[in-house]
């Protein structure tokens, strides 16, 4: 049954990547991975895929453990949002579990990058209630858009509302087409972080080797936790992209909050044309309370990613035509947070090497594992306490690509967004990736499989790996 569902799934890609071949053929050198413009039919073949690699997936067919009318459901409507990764690694069971009331929410974007690191095309679809199918966003030339009325993610509000927000997040946006509740992204803010943390470096405000001592005022927060000791800024910032350690990343941001960065960053965000990208809400005393303010488009995450992986001369233009280059990052910043990001141990989104040789989660993107977590005596991988009992040795072996991701998880939040390059000897490949959905491990699959004792368990719905392996796919 998996096996037929896989090849069902091929099928399309196979049919979406022969429709984009012969776009692509058409629109000539333009299209091609060494050029450096992007065209209107590259953008609609990869458009078309991602639409139906999107689509393919039938992520309505997820079942909710905590579906809306149960009084469970109350408990999730808080201020506070605690992504799991620092907690036991409990997952609900089947037995609670109904249908999930209406199409998940889901918002994921694609740029594909020639040999030096520029965009060659560029696509983003949507998925809603509103949008079943998948609704595909145009991209102009600055790969902007300006025809989505972004709202602001609520638990309660998608439940209750047809999965319709109320609380804008960029202004002027009443009369656009679209109107999309934009997922929370959980611990793909930390990506938010990091940038300001560089930004404050490349200004030689700070320095990897300075120390910072975390003093949380008045009550503490469970998400942060207490008090900890002088710890240098490049353990911080090592701990919370490569483990996604919640402490050390309320670390970063009361740092930020104690030098008055916090409004600064959000400003550069929108100074960069990236409006979706905010750091709102967090509390200076703690670093914690990341809550619903808290927003990031797949699209103005994707274009922060660009200026991470670094490309010559103008990567885009702002809406009031100001020039943004990688050198909003120095070269020296990029390749540290390039390399905390290809040193991610938690590969269980949209690629799940971490799983792998299990039937279940199915294979995501065919990444390579970071040797930092695998024991060398057995191949198992084990990640800040979480023992995934895999030997990754094969998926290693047949590994074609690296993935430099952050991903981030919630009850109602699955994320995942990086950069995925070829690995030598393999056809080529270089794109940019992210996925932002409302499936976090309040969602599982009908077909969840156990989880062997003693290993961290599958807290997402295996429909994401999927959705990467088609998108490699393409």
């Amino acid at each position: 049954m998996r096996k037929q569902k896989w090849n069902r799934l091929v099928a399309g890609a196979l049919g979406v990547a022969l429709v984009g071949a012969a776009v692509s053929s058409a629109s000539g050198a333009a299209a091609a991975e060494t050029s450096a413009a992007r065209s209107t039919a590259a953008d609609a073949a990869l458009a078309a895929g991602l639409q139906r690699a999107v689509d393919g997936q039938q992520f309505a067919q997820v079942l909710d453990t905590t579906p809306p009318d149960s009084a469970a459901a109350a408990q999730l409507y808080r201020t506070e949002l605690a992504p799991s990764e620092e907690k036991s690694g409990t997952v609900k069971t089947l037995a609670a579990a109904e249908p999930i009331h209406q199409t998940p929410q889901l918002d994921a974007s694609v740029i594909k990058l020639d040999r030096s690191g520029r965009p060659v095309a560029a696509a983003d679809v949507l998925l809603s209630p509103q949008y079943p199918n998948g609704k595909v966003v145009a991209l102009d030339a600055n790969l902007f858009t300006d025809q989505v009325r972004w709202r602001q993610w609520d638990d309660a509000t998608w439940d209750d509302n047809n999965g319709q927000g109320t609380t804008d997040v960029v202004p002027g946006r009443e009369s656009a087409p679209i109107d999309f509740m934009s997922p929370y992204p959980a611990s793909t803010l930390k990506l938010m972080v990091a940038f300001g943390i560089l930004r404050m470096i490349d200004a030689g405000e700070l320095t990897l080797k300075d120390t910072y001592t975390y003093t949380p005022v008045g009550t503490p927060s469970s998400l942060c936790g207490g008090a900890r000791s002088a710890t240098t800024i490049e353990q911080l910032f090592d701990e919370m992209i490569t483990v996604s350690s919640n402490p050390s990343a309320c670390a970063l941001i009361k740092l930020l909050h104690d030098r008055a960065k916090i409004d600064g960053l959000n400003q550069e965000f929108v100074d960069l044309g990236l409006p979706t990208l905010r750091l709102k809400g967090t509390n200076p005393n703690t670093g914690g309370t990341w809550g619903n303010p808290v927003t990031m488009s797949a699209i103005d995450t994707a274009k922060l990613l660009l200026i991470v992986n670094g490309a010559p001369g103008t990567l885009w233009k702002t809406p009031g035509g100001a020039k943004v280059t990688a050198a909003a990052l120095s070269g020296t910043s990029r390749s540290y947070l390039r390399g905390k990001l290809a040193d991610q141990g938690l590969n269980q989104v949209l690629s799940t090497t971490n799983y792998c040789g299990r039937e279940y989660p199915a294979q995501g993107i065919p990444q390579k594992t970071p040797a930092r977590w695998i024991n060398p005596a057995d191949g198992t991988v084990t990640v800040a306490g979480r023992y995934y009992g895999q030997d990754v040795r094969p998926c290693d072996a047949a590994a074609t690509v690296t993935f430099a991701h952050k991903t981030g998880l919630a009850d109602t939040s699955g994320n995942d967004a990086g950069i995925v390059k070829s690995l030598p000897g393999k056809p080529f490949k270089s794109y940019i990736v992210v996925v932002h959905s409302n499936l976090g491990y309040r969602y599982i699959d009908a077909d969840r499989a156990a989880d062997p004792a003693g290993t961290y368990p599958v807290q997402y719905t295996e429909k994401l790996a999927l959705l990467g392996r088609a998108i490699n796919a393409l």
